[in-house]
């Protein structure tokens, strides 16, 4: 097993390099497949470092899953098809924004003047603060007068209480007692009833992940993600783009990796573009490639058996975004609205309100975002359609909408053949069976991504996993 830094191990690594870390005389050669964050931040530190690096990124852009969609939309305008927002604790994220002197805005989360639309009944999530009860879910008498949101707070205390006292061994302790359970599991352990489950799955987003592991988002959770988070001014792409000035040279662009051979001195990628296919030969490399995506990539000298049932075998999350283009910004100028989201049964089931775009006029409401099943069933329809009923559904909230849309656009991650689903998703057990295959290095070659991490769907995991790897191989004596 590699030996890995703390993730406080790693922000010197960003503030000074890793020159800055035991000198190694050897320079390396390395691949990396694929041009994300992951590969990106491990690219730029191994090349400041001097070493030689090749990046093959089978897309015709960098940045993987941050993917800023600028058309169909106005100038000024556009959706974050994919990473949207950063939590300020994430502080290995927030030190590269800081390196780059990124400019950030806060993301709103929660907001008292959006709604609650539920069974056809509309209400601004400040009544539903005061009166739950009216929600109309039939909770046990000693749930009543409670949202769920409050009620799951008090009931992971005592977790979050047991890691403030022990630290990293508490968050052993919990990881081995509760990985097996999945989010349902765990709410019916501690005695919620049927009613406080389903109104913490509508109104906490989590209906369709009742059956995912209950570390994932207690995890989230816990480090507070959601409490306070930011975004970065003109769009994340931004991010992307501060990597490109030093790193940008050594990325080929639409040169799909079709398989993968190693021999005990050196790694070779073969690689197919439009103008015929081509091997790239290292000695070491990064694959940064989603594992859904890998497990269609032609392993010429076999991973081990660990390896490749963590390949077969990790869950990956859909994930869909609907977004309009609005006239008027209709939603400040008449329900006093700006920022935070509005919940619905509704098959849009999350609204988000942007409040970037304010000097164009128009605005951009990221009119549905959905994951798993509710993700499905939208990629389930043709683009036009997905348009035509998210506008019905908005409508019903915000009926405003008819006049004032002018465009929209979707993107459904588990469509994408070079991601093959939005993020890594833990079943309940895999943290425990399959965690630590996924990060392991395969002779030469190493992982990484934000599944190779503990902090799936984060910018966070990408960064941290793309470190490692680079630290990893800097780390090398040449004739390892």
């Amino acid at each position: 097993m590699v030996s890995v830094l703390s993730l406080s191990g790693l922000i010197p690594v960003v503030q000074h390099g890793l020159a800055a870390m035991e000198a190694r005389p050897s320079r390396k050669r390395v691949l990396i497949a694929g041009a994300g964050l992951a590969g990106l931040a491990a690219a730029y530190e191994l090349i400041s470092a001097g070493h030689t690096v090749q990046i093959l990124e089978a897309r015709q852009r960098p940045g993987g899953r941050i993917h800023t969609l600028r058309e169909p939309f106005s100038p000024g305008l556009y959706g974050e098809a994919g990473a949207m927002r950063i939590p300020r604790s994430h502080t290995l994220t927030m030190a590269y924004v800081k390196k780059f002197n990124l400019a950030t805005t806060d993301f709103v989360m929660d907001n008292p003047n959006a709604y609650v639309y539920l069974g056809g009944i509309k209400r601004r999530w400040s009544e539903a603060m005061v009166s739950p009860d009216a929600l109309g879910f039939e909770v046990a008498p000693h749930e009543k007068g409670k949202l769920a949101g409050q009620y799951w707070e008090e009931t992971i205390r005592p977790l979050i209480e047991q890691i403030e006292r022990e630290g990293e061994a508490g968050w052993q302790e919990i990881y081995a007692k509760y990985d097996e359970y999945s989010v349902r599991e765990f709410l019916e352990l501690k005695g919620w009833s049927e009613g406080m489950i389903e109104m913490f799955g509508l109104l906490n987003n989590q209906e369709a992940m009742m059956n995912s592991s209950f570390l994932e988002l207690f995890r989230e959770d816990a480090g507070r993600y959601y409490t306070n988070m930011c975004q970065i001014v003109g769009g994340m792409d931004r991010l992307t783009q501060a990597f490109l000035p030093l790193v940008e040279s050594s990325i080929r662009y639409g040169a799909k990796v079709i398989a993968i051979d190693q021999t005990p001195t050196e790694v070779i990628f073969h690689y197919q573009t439009a103008a015929g296919r081509f091997e790239a030969r290292a000695d070491y490399a990064i694959v940064t490639i989603p594992f859904p995506v890998l497990r269609h990539i032609e392993i010429l000298k076999p991973f081990s058996h660990a390896k490749q049932r963590a390949i077969r075998q990790l869950h990956y999350d859909a994930s869909a975004k609907i977004f309009f283009q609005t006239r008027r910004r209709f939603w400040e100028t008449d329900e006093g609205i700006f920022g935070g989201g509005t919940v619905t049964d509704l098959p849009i089931r999350n609204l988000y309100y942007t409040d970037y775009g304010r000097e164009s006029g128009r605005g951009i409401l990221l009119a549905s975002y959905t994951w798993s099943e509710d993700a499905q069933r939208w990629g389930s329809l043709p683009p036009h359609e997905r348009i035509e009923q998210a506008l019905e559904n908005v409508a019903a909230i915000h009926p405003q909408i008819i006049a004032e849309f002018e465009v929209g656009a979707s993107y459904m991650w588990h469509d994408d053949p070079f991601a093959g689903g939005a993020f890594a998703l833990f079943d309940p057990g895999q943290q425990t069976l399959l965690h630590d295959e996924i990060v392991k290095p395969e002779g030469r070659i190493y992982f990484a991504g934000e599944h190779a991490s503990l902090y799936h769907a984060w910018i966070q995991g990408a960064f941290e996993s793309g470190l490692q790897a680079a630290i990893a191989i800097h780390r090398k004596d040449s004739d390892a």
